[in-house]
């Protein structure tokens, strides 16, 4: 048998483990804790570095909600996975782009052939070769905000970016007029990314005139002309006009890789084919063959996405503005770039907090807005809208 003051020493004991473990635990939970609010304060001070896009692109899966892609999640037509000949197109290809494609452009714009037209990887491609074309320190107006892209292609080609602001995200001809003169270029984009406006066809055709007068280039960046929703798209013509265009939006194909531009100046043609041979050379040749087989799709097919893209359009409009946002509504493309305070913060706590990817309007030259892209089902949309809403409580945006 124990006497008592054993019995004594080891309830002594037992209270002095007891308190050592509750001490280790406490130190432990606050060890765990600070790691915690590190690790948080870590990813804020990571997502208050984000420079551009490029963090984002391709994010998916695991609950994530990303109105931050430019990327339609409609299906192709199945015309296009017709008319692939891999025995054929796993070899070099003319740097020009291939005829039968080229041709069967010719015959959407009147007046063209197959010689007005180079086929690039994607619409940047056809933009960066065209830039760097010109020569360096020139300048080029460009109306803001704009497509992220634009600025560091302009700048990489080594030529001089003029802003002219939107005025209820339209171009202002006023302004316009004032700082066309001593540029060598402008670049249009029209629907717009990130606004979703639509230029007035009397503006695009005043615009036509005074180029043309002024002897400046006019680039067309048309990616989205067939998702228009209000009215028909205008061309703009003329020999100083150069149209760079895709199929990634209008035939769901962005990952295939293939635009075109399209300019009736043989210098400029000549030019871009020239740097192509030196840098990607020929577009890949399945790619063009899809796009070939594409643009055999009945126009039911572009008609079908324009009434997806409405009804996407008219979901997020109404969604935000009864958030308490002011906002443009999109005529056109799938974007809108709501006003928002605190934007760099309110995109992380999004990110970190909800799973849910927005872009900053800094990267679109528009502080104190983000952009949101509806190519997502309505579902989706319906579902961050909501995590938007709870992110609100923690970020004041308003």
């Amino acid at each position: 048998m124990r006497s008592n003051s054993q019995d004594e020493a080891v309830q002594r004991d037992g209270m002095l483990v007891s308190s050592t473990m509750k001490m280790e635990m406490k130190t432990l939970s606050n060890k765990t804790t600070k790691s915690t609010k590190d690790n948080q304060s870590f990813k804020m001070t990571e997502m208050l570095k984000l420079k551009s896009p490029a963090d984002f692109i391709g994010k998916q899966g695991n609950g994530v909600i990303s109105f931050g892609s430019g990327q339609p999640d409609l299906p192709p037509p199945q015309e296009a996975f017709q008319g692939i000949d891999l025995t054929r197109d796993l070899r070099y290809g003319l740097i020009q782009g291939e005829v039968k494609l080229r041709e069967s452009l010719a015959r959407e714009y009147p007046g063209s052939t197959a010689e007005n037209f180079v086929i690039t990887n994607g619409a940047s491609e056809a933009l960066d070769l065209i830039f760097r074309g010109w020569s360096k320190g020139e300048k080029v107006l460009l109306p803001r905000p704009y497509y992220y892209s634009y600025l560091p292609i302009i700048e990489l080609a080594g030529m001089v970016p003029v802003f002219t602001d939107l005025v209820d995200g339209r171009i202002d001809l006023d302004d316009f007029k004032k700082k066309i003169k001593d540029c060598r270029a402008v670049l249009i984009n029209s629907p717009s990314n990130p606004t979703g406006r639509v230029e007035a066809i009397e503006t695009l055709k005043e615009i036509e005139k005074i180029t043309q007068k002024l002897g400046v280039y006019v680039v067309s960046d048309e990616v989205y002309k067939d998702l228009i929703y209000e009215r028909e798209n205008y061309h703009i013509n003329g020999d100083h006009v150069i149209t760079v265009n895709s199929f990634s939006k209008t035939y769901c194909m962005c990952g295939v890789r293939v635009g075109y531009l399209w300019s009736s100046d043989k210098k400029v043609v000549e030019n871009v084919c020239e740097m192509k041979t030196h840098t990607s050379m020929n577009t890949n040749l399945v790619g063009q063959d899809m796009a070939l087989s594409a643009m055999r799709a009945p126009k039911e097919y572009i008609a079908k996405q324009q009434q997806i893209w409405r009804q996407r359009r008219d979901y997020i409009y109404k969604g935000l503005v009864d958030l308490g946002f002011d906002l443009w509504k999109p005529e056109g493309a799938f974007y809108v770039l709501p006003k928002c305070k605190n934007a760099r913060e309110f995109l992380s706590v999004l990110y970190n907090d909800f799973k849910v990817i927005t872009y900053l309007g800094e990267w679109f030259g528009a502080p104190d807005r983000i952009r949101l892209s509806y190519a997502l089902d309505i579902d989706q949309i319906e579902e961050g809208l909501g995590r938007i809403r709870q992110a609100m409580q923690k970020v004041t945006v308003l």
